[in-house]
């Protein structure tokens, strides 16, 4: 009789184990968020592209459009967006002199940098694209060295005032990977080969070293100067 009770208790024992295990599960699936992955060998339709052709800022009637490639992971981006263009934007940007367009040119060794651009192509929905964009480049965390990036952009969602419940909803649809696909393209049929690349006045400056404050000055006070004469 002892023996029978003994292996009745060892047998309730067993089912609330697997109880406590399974309910930890469940929780476990409940609060984890499912890993986003945003294509890149995808069709691009008419749609996607529409009336789309890259991120502004400044105005339309800016003697100078510098159109900038680039990538959220390469740290020679991160560096030009940090040291040179808070300089660039205040005095060419803001003061009507260049208008920028940036274009989104993500490298295939770096795995975060087409769901980083999502992100921002997401903010954009809400007006908050160049806030993202700027908020992603400062690499606050290092981002770039996590195994998974996106729940740190969801934060710079929130951070920004966004609706997470929208921004969610794009990111999961991945409703933009057809534009970035695009915009890759469009970059290496201009000759683009690695990041950052500006394209200026026609021709193809690789690198941010070589694409500062004074030079774009001095290349737009050549332009007007050309104009005026």
């Amino acid at each position: 009789m002892a023996a029978a009770r003994s292996g009745l208790n060892r047998f309730y024992l067993i089912l609330v184990v697997i109880g406590v295990a399974g309910g930890a599960g469940l929780a476990y699936l409940s609060l984890r968020r499912p890993t986003i992955s945003i294509p890149a060998n995808v069709t691009i339709e008419v749609s996607d592209t529409s009336g789309f052709h890259g991120y502004y800022l400044g105005p339309d009637s800016a003697p100078l459009t510098v159109t900038e490639y680039a990538d959220y992971e390469c740290p020679a981006c991160q560096q030009f967006m940090a040291v040179q263009m808070p300089t660039i934007e205040e005095r060419l940007i803001a003061t009507g002199r260049v208008r920028w367009r940036y274009r989104d040119y993500p490298l295939e060794q770096h795995p975060h940098a087409r769901p980083a651009a999502h992100a921002a192509a997401c903010a954009e929905e809400q007006g908050k694209y160049w806030e993202m964009n700027h908020r992603i480049y400062a690499w606050d965390p290092q981002w770039p060295f996590k195994r998974d990036a996106t729940g740190i952009f969801r934060d710079y969602a929130k951070q920004l005032g966004l609706d997470v419940a929208k921004y969610d909803a794009c990111m999961q649809s991945a409703r933009y990977a057809a534009r970035l696909q695009a915009s890759l393209i469009e970059g290496q049929r201009a000759g683009v080969s690695s990041t950052p690349t500006f394209l200026i006045n026609g021709r193809l400056y690789p690198g941010g070293e070589s694409v500062h404050y004074d030079m774009l000055k001095a290349l737009l006070d050549s332009i007007q100067g050309k104009s005026s004469r």
